[in-house]
């Protein structure tokens, strides 16, 4: 299979064990901290096409994520997400969507080159299936809401999902941040160093957040639903990662990367 390269790394959809494997444990490394042994593998990694990116020099893996595609928002109810998010007002949304997930990058690499190539090579994904809207849970660190106020603040005033798209709440244990923080001051500049930057990223394609975050003790995150529909990406961000991606370049051309 062909990969795609930035700089010094390189990104593939995964096409053996070996590669899952590798995955598997970068990933039990940045959700499980400190759980000697501990998988992260779960039930949905067998409807996914897992993305991993190498550092060329090293050969070490640096980051992996996956995605599920969806035929259409009759499939949302199959989706991660829809443990923890009433999805029924997407139910009219029209086309393809992608859900991505367990989305990590090594601890210590901090290059931009990994991020610029990941989502890179997410867009390729996004041309290829025609999807119209690409989501998935966007995470905190820990269980305490109050701790992201900044944050909470900066995503209820200026990034709420529209009315009618909006999920609802399903999940036993919430953080109902647009209601508790529905009057306290946006500090912008304290909120973007608060958000992690795959949510940093999704923003500023144009996505949106649920109105509340998911507390997930399994993984000691907050999540909120995140989703950025195609058509509203920027054009100039859609170029940017056209260029490194281009319409030739085909990730599903080894159907054995295909889960």
């Amino acid at each position: 299979m062909r990969a795609l390269s930035v700089g010094r790394y390189t990104a593939r959809l995964a096409d053996d064990p070996n590669d899952l494997a590798q995955a598997m444990a970068l990933r039990a490394q940045v959700f499980r901290p400190g759980q000697n042994g501990a998988s992260d593998g779960d039930a949905y990694d067998a409807a996914c096409a897992h993305m991993v990116i190498h550092d060329a020099v090293s050969g070490d893996l640096v980051c992996s994520y996956r995605v599920m595609q969806l035929a259409g928002a009759g499939d949302l109810g199959a989706s991660y997400a829809a443990q923890f998010y009433d999805l029924s007002r997407l139910a009219g949304f029209g086309g393809p969507l992608l859900e991505l997930g367990r989305f990590c990058v090594k601890p210590g690499c901090g290059d931009g080159d990994i991020l610029r190539l990941a989502w890179a090579a997410l867009a390729r994904l996004v041309d290829q299936t025609g999807v119209t809207m690409l989501f998935g849970c966007s995470s905190f660190d820990g269980t305490q809401g109050a701790v992201h106020d900044a944050a909470w603040a900066q995503l209820r005033a200026h990034h709420l999902a529209p009315d009618r798209w909006r999920p609802q709440r399903i999940a036993p244990h919430i953080y109902d941040f647009a209601r508790v923080l529905a009057d306290t001051p946006v500090d912008t500049r304290a909120a973007l160093r608060a958000m992690p930057p795959l949510l940093r990223t999704y923003l500023a394609m144009g996505g949106w957040v649920s109105d509340h975050a998911v507390i997930d003790p399994d993984l000691n995150t907050l999540h909120v639903f995140t989703a950025v529909e195609i058509a509203h990406i920027p054009a100039a961000r859609a170029a940017a990662l056209r260029a490194i991606a281009p319409q030739g370049h085909d990730f599903r051309a080894n159907p054995a990367a295909q889960r």
